[in-house]
């Protein structure tokens, strides 16, 4: 009965009864042999032509020929290898010379880079491997994105401002663009992430949303909204594009956001009782939770700009409660900023005391909000002279110290909050520790800090003695590549000038070397004769 109701509501919104059923799309023998073949292949060919060598070995003549290679080796002279390391030594250099300007003009490797996309592909790489929708494999790349995604420098700025409803204000006013394209790049690819699923082709409404969130153009994309409501009503993604772009006051965001709450609900429901029917439904759940909470957070902003702030942070406790594992989307910062505007300090303390934490992620809102609230009880009183003279008390020194871990995660800041710096419109993505971040922090921030008397001049007195003028965060680490080619090109250099200057002694190591590796009696003794008759004006040595 359970599998007719979900088939009978998923009939009503247009999905695929084969998808409700939990039946994978049947793929071709073409396809499984071609899906089978990348997922062995590298190991396959390095057995089959392991086979095939041993096989031939005798028509071959594999030893005789080791032999004869050896006796050439043994034959070679010093000047032989003073020229080879000499070579490999210039090669390597010139190697790691490119891959140093290639490093600080692109910010990797160029050796990486190429390996990346063109040799692993041929080696059995994932780019060109075929995997189900929905299967244990797509699953567990969907997961290792997830937990990739807290490791990221860039994040979406927690309180990025609404796209028709402020930004395009910017642009009437001023005629410029408030957003660049790389960050809108980054937003299209968060909605692409969050709000689309592998199974997004069994639904029409879904399937023109797909489409719409990878348009450039904003009219497109509004256009292709409306496009997904003529198919399904109650397409909530579309609501959400609506209110984002389309809007032009907080109140009509608002609007289409509660008839997208509404169209999101009932799809979420639907998604919880076919959950565990196939791997696609629970594909299909993770992107409707994604799109539920998106909507709730975004309400609860719209009542924070429209000044019903109680009823924000009622949305955001109750959001944090319902959906603990998103803590990704940073709402505790959206929740901070509310319970300051109430002035709500001890609220805000609470909420520091769960996520001001050595092992979860800092943030500017969290390292300046802390120093704000141990400056509060000391601020209004505080006098440089004074503290000169009697010296600092408890009180103070924990708000400095404070306020010194907190510019020693974001430099940037203090300018922004003492004014010296103008501000400008936060972007949707941050840069954590940079100056975006800086930005995004006092554009919210900025008044609760001059609401509370004497806070900016501790500030002052106390960032001057710490300020640096840039902030070495993050450090960009060295690829392998110029660390091998670097020693490389050392260590032949050394070699070549090392053979160059003691001939017979080298020519002693590479006899026993070569003697390891094929332990016979010489069949030659050249390299001996050769090395005895050498000339020293040849090694440009003098005859003593």
């Amino acid at each position: 009965m359970a599998d007719r109701g979900c088939l009978a509501e998923a009939e009503a919104a247009g999905e695929s009864p084969a998808l409700v059923l939990g039946v994978n799309p049947i793929l071709g023998w073409r396809e499984r042999l071609r899906a089978g073949l990348a997922g062995t292949g590298a190991s396959l060919w390095f057995v089959a032509g392991l086979g095939l060598l041993y096989a031939l070995r005798i028509p071959l003549r594999l030893c005789e020929n080791l032999a004869a290679v050896t006796v050439f080796l043994s034959s070679l002279t010093p000047k032989f290898y003073v020229a080879l390391t000499g070579t490999s030594s210039l090669i390597s250099g010139l190697i790691f010379i490119f891959e140093w300007w290639y490093f600080h003009k692109h910010g990797t490797s160029f050796i990486e880079q190429v390996s990346v996309s063109h040799l692993r592909p041929l080696m059995g790489g994932t780019e060109h491997s075929i995997s189900e929708p929905g299967s244990p494999s797509r699953n567990r790349e969907s997961e290792t994105s997830r937990q990739n995604l807290s490791e990221c420098k860039v994040w979406r700025n927690p309180l990025n401002l609404f796209r028709g409803a402020e930004y395009r204000r910017y642009t009437w006013v001023t005629g410029k663009e408030p957003l660049t394209y790389y960050d809108m790049n980054l937003s299209a690819q968060d909605h692409q992430t969050f709000f689309t699923c592998d199974t997004d082709f069994l639904r029409p409404s879904d399937t023109v949303m797909q489409k719409a969130w990878r348009e450039r153009n904003p009219p497109a994309r509004i256009k292709a909204a409306y496009q997904a409501l003529e198919l399904n009503n109650d397409c909530a993604t579309a609501y959400v594009l609506l209110a984002e772009e389309e809007a032009t006051t907080i109140v009509d965001a608002e609007r289409l956001f509660k008839q997208a709450l509404k169209a999101g609900e009932t799809i979420y429901r639907r998604s919880q009782q076919c959950q565990h029917q196939s791997p696609q439904h629970e594909a299909q759940l993770r992107r409707d939770t994604n799109v539920l909470v998106y909507i709730k957070r975004r309400l609860a902003m719209c009542a924070r700009k429209l000044g019903r702030i109680r009823e924000a942070v009622k949305i955001m406790r109750d959001l944090m409660k319902e959906f603990p594992p998103l803590t990704m989307l940073n709402i505790h910062e959206n929740l901070l900023e509310s319970l300051l505007e109430l002035q709500a300090y001890a609220d805000v303390q609470a909420v520091l005391a769960k996520y001001d934490d050595i092992s979860l992620l800092k943030s500017a809102a969290i390292c300046y909000t802390a120093a704000l609230l141990k400056t509060r009880t000391v601020s209004d009183k505080f006098s440089p002279e004074t503290a000169s003279k009697r010296g600092l008390s408890t009180a103070e020194i924990n708000a400095v110290e404070a306020i010194h871990r907190a510019v020693e995660f974001n430099p940037h800041v203090p300018k922004y909050l003492l004014e010296m710096k103008s501000l400008i419109l936060p972007p949707e993505h941050i840069l954590k520790r940079g100056d975006s971040e800086a930005i995004a922090y006092a554009f919210s921030h900025l008044q609760h800090w001059k609401r509370i008397e004497g806070a900016l001049n501790l500030l002052q007195c106390t960032w001057e003695g710490t300020f640096h003028h840039v902030s070495v965060y993050p450090k960009r680490e060295l690829p392998l590549f110029i660390h091998f080619t670097a020693g490389f090109c050392s260590s032949t250099a050394m070699i070549a000038i090392l053979t160059h200057q003691f001939p017979e002694i080298m020519g002693i190591f590479v006899k026993a070397v070569l003697g390891l590796w094929r332990p016979q009696p010489w069949a030659s003794s050249g390299f001996q004769e050769n090395t005895q008759d050498l000339k020293s004006e040849d090694l440009g040595l003098s005859s003593d």
